[in-house]
């Protein structure tokens, strides 16, 4: 029983590949986007403009959010994706 492949039904599954690249790509992504708003925004606070904590409050969920949208575009890669096997 255990040499049966999946059902014609079933979805591939994500590869050791995608999912590292996936992390590698949201931390950089993440990390560009919140430090660009943290520190324009701490330079406008710092000169006396408080409309800089606009961009600095919401830094940190801006940039966990572009991980989680790149990771729903992970799972939903078509399914007749050619995806080869790690070795």
């Amino acid at each position: 029983m255990s040499n049966q492949g999946p059902p014609p039904y079933s979805r591939p599954m994500v590869t050791r590949e995608e999912i590292l690249i996936l992390g590698l790509t949201a931390g950089i992504v993440g990390s560009l986007v919140g430090g660009l708003m943290l520190g324009l925004g701490l330079i406008a606070v710092a000169e006396g403009i408080h409309m800089g904590w606009l961009l600095v409050l919401p830094a940190a969920p801006v940039s966990g959010g572009l991980g989680y949208l790149l990771a729903r575009k992970l799972t939903r890669k078509p399914e007749n994706e050619d995806r080869r096997p790690l070795r």
